[in-house]
């Protein structure tokens, strides 16, 4: 049996409160509001391809549209990336509008981002053009700079309250990655390590590189130490360093994700804050821990 989530963002409800309803008649399902006009499940749709119908019947309208099995919906292990899924920023840009070459450095972001350049030669070669930048401007980018995603606190927290395990994991740096862990609740992190002389950024990153095959490799040992099937896991994220680990996950979303990573998620949320996640687990909003 499955189950059709829609999810609109809490900034922006549902326009028309009487959508829901029709989508549910349309596609012969039960209707259950999990957070009224803001998500709703929409049990045992018998249409053929009930999430087609209910995208052409939204259109334009700012709601995201997933089609979930309804077993197993809460999961017992959530690994996510950090820049631009768990915070709005990626911070390696930040730190290159510290130096006044944000433009630089943003573009070769996106491009890895969209998997059009090698992860690892395109961090080095970003790394490099910060060489000098002193530790003081770098924890006044994290301090000044990074703002979390909505919604991201509350998800973290409500499935460790619900007994899961969370892991962040980021091909961006320790040096935020460990801080955003602490404040945000995570269990654990794993980063790449900027590489210092004193003070001072060395234009050098420790090796391993934290990539694609150590994100899907976490996900895979976590699964097995934590003695779990893959298909109660969750796995979240925006980029082409993403894909490996959100395809293997057992509910894989790509979170306001580059148009490959959206197109081959499992669930994409275009529109939704990460409560999203929650609502696609079954959890309703008097459940939520904040």
């Amino acid at each position: 049996m499955s189950v059709l989530c829609l999810i609109a963002n809490s900034e922006e409800p549902f326009a028309d409160s009487g959508l829901a309803k029709a989508i549910a008649r349309e596609v012969a399902g039960e209707l259950d509001w999990l957070n009224p006009g803001i998500a709703c499940d929409i049990r045992a749709p018998e249409a053929p391809d009930p999430a087609a119908i209910a995208r052409a019947m939204i259109g334009d309208a700012p709601i995201d549209v997933a089609l979930v099995p309804a077993a197993g919906r809460r999961k017992k292990l959530l690994i996510a990336d950090m820049d631009s899924t768990m915070i709005q920023e990626e911070c390696i840009d930040e730190l290159a509008d510290a130096i006044g070459i944000k433009p630089e450095i943003a573009a070769i972001t996106e491009r890895a981002m969209r998997g059009e350049l090698d992860f690892e030669a395109a961090l080095k070669t970003r790394v490099a053009l910060l060489k000098g930048l002193n530790r003081e401007a770098i924890e006044a980018v994290r301090r000044e700079k990074i703002t979390l995603t909505p919604g991201g606190r509350a998800l973290i927290q409500t499935m460790r309250a619900y007994g899961a395990y969370t892991a962040l994991i980021s091909g961006g740096f320790t040096f935020f990655a460990d801080h955003f862990m602490k404040r945000i609740g995570f269990d654990e992190a794993t980063a790449n390590v900027l590489e210092f002389d004193g003070d001072v950024l060395t234009g050098t990153v420790a090796m391993p590189i934290v990539d694609k095959g150590t994100k899907l490799r976490r996900l895979e040992t976590l699964t097995r130490e934590r003695g779990i099937w893959a298909d109660e896991t969750m796995a979240v994220g925006d980029g082409a360093n993403d894909l490996d680990m959100i395809r293997a996950s057992g509910l894989g979303v790509a979170f306001h994700a580059k148009p490959a990573v959206a197109a081959a998620a499992k669930v994409r949320i275009d529109h939704g804050d990460l409560t999203a996640l929650l609502y696609l687990q079954g959890y309703n909003e008097d459940e939520f821990v904040r």
